[in-house]
């Protein structure tokens, strides 16, 4: 198809839009049986906020790239101020406009991939250097901080993951990576009980930086930086709210909390084990009907469909997912642009975190963190970041020949 000597990817759009679809299905059986009129219409809304998003989708279609890598920084500090501002304005994630709300820290996303891809495309500095790699961090501390201090743990680590898969795919060697999350691991190990947990990854980190051995100041930052992580471990778990140390328990141990935390995870394996192969057919989920599945229209949307459309709906919505993902990846790989690749790769790692790791909350295989599922779980701001995410990858697809 052809609009204006432009090359847009049908199949591209066409599997987004499919899923929007599931996901307005998905919506309406979730809450057509609810005792509030106002959930009852989420199925319209969320509708509108899909035309809402295609047309913005469109508009950022016939922009040049360029124009976004010259104004990168600008939208990032943008991002950084509105977060800044739900402070000063004494909320907690959203701006609230008369009956309609706003998150920052979704069009964050679309911000940050943008700068992040416009510094690793014009930095001239070694990826090997201290100064280099502390740039690179200044980028993704000030979201994550920001947004794990909402508190949203789940939209916090997206940024860190995207940080990662983008400096991987810059040439940022496995093992220097590993080196920059190794801070995670050791909150991780000393939180553990025995202490020689902790000093058996203390004792690796020496050896990977004994292997590498990068400059001195950049192997003294490493292990300063995890010996404080490791040393202040505990004051991380105390001051991390209740229902954040909850989801941690509970996804160790879903039944520690059947009635409270675990209630969830339990009913939303429940819901997915009953739909079998085929499912037990739209607007017959027991689970769905009946509202055992709390938050089942946006963050346990995937169980809806477990239940109703069974095995082969997840595997078609899996496949959907991944053809979107192949596709971003291979768009990465083919556009001579270098800043139009890394941006290309960041949307793509956006979508296959959020889809890997909603789906797998609803499965019970890792912690619940409320993130939505891509195009398919109910919101405004979340359906918006997405197609605009998604009108930069099909703009990069028309132009991939354009250095």
């Amino acid at each position: 198809m052809k609009i204006k000597n432009q090359d847009l990817d049908l199949l591209l759009f066409f599997a987004a839009f499919l899923l929007c679809v599931i996901g307005v299905f998905l919506i309406y059986s979730a809450k057509h049986n609810s005792s509030s009129p106002f959930e009852q219409t989420f199925y319209l809304k969320q509708i509108f906020w899909i035309f809402f998003g295609i047309i913005i989708a469109g508009i950022l279609f016939f922009i040049p790239l360029r124009f976004h890598d010259v104004f990168s920084y600008v939208y990032y500090e943008i991002g950084i101020a509105l977060l800044l501002a739900l402070f000063i304005v004494g909320s907690s994630r959203w701006f609230s406009f008369g009956p309609f709300t706003f998150q920052p820290s979704e069009l964050l996303k679309v911000a940050f991939v943008l700068a992040l891809a416009r510094f690793l495309t014009y930095s001239k500095r070694s990826i090997y250097s201290f100064s280099w790699i502390s740039i690179a961090l200044f980028f993704v501390l000030f979201p994550f901080l920001l947004v794990l201090r909402q508190p949203d743990l789940g939209t916090s680590l997206v940024f860190l993951f995207v940080f990662f898969v983008m400096l991987f795919w810059s040439g940022v060697p496995i093992l220097y990576l590993a080196l920059i999350v190794a801070p995670l691991f050791s909150l991780i190990c000393a939180l553990h009980p025995h202490i020689l947990i902790w000093a058996i990854f203390f004792l690796l980190l020496i050896l990977l930086l004994y292997h590498l051995r990068p400059n001195f100041l950049f192997s003294m930052a490493s292990l300063f930086t995890n010996l404080a992580v490791g040393s202040i471990a505990q004051l991380f778990w105390n001051n991390l709210h209740q229902y954040q140390r909850n989801r941690i328990l509970v996804f160790l141990d879903p039944g520690v909390d059947p009635y409270g935390a675990g209630y969830q995870v339990i009913q939303s394996k429940v819901a997915i084990g009953s739909g079998g192969l085929f499912g037990k057919g739209f607007l017959h989920g027991t689970q769905t009907k009946l509202d055992f599945l709390p938050a089942q229209h946006n963050d346990f949307v995937f169980s809806v469909l477990g239940e109703e459309f069974g095995f082969l709906g997840a595997i078609i919505l899996i496949i959907l997912f991944s053809f979107i993902i192949f596709k971003g990846v291979q768009i990465a790989r083919k556009a001579r642009n270098t800043f139009a690749s890394y941006v290309a790769i960041g949307i793509s790692s956006i979508f296959a975190f959020q889809m890997v790791v909603n789906i797998g909350m609803a499965l019970g295989i890792l912690p619940v963190t409320g993130l939505p599922l891509p195009f398919v779980s109910y919101g405004g701001s979340s359906m918006i970041t997405f197609w605009v995410l998604m009108g930069l990858l099909l703009a990069i697809q028309s132009k991939w020949y354009e250095y």
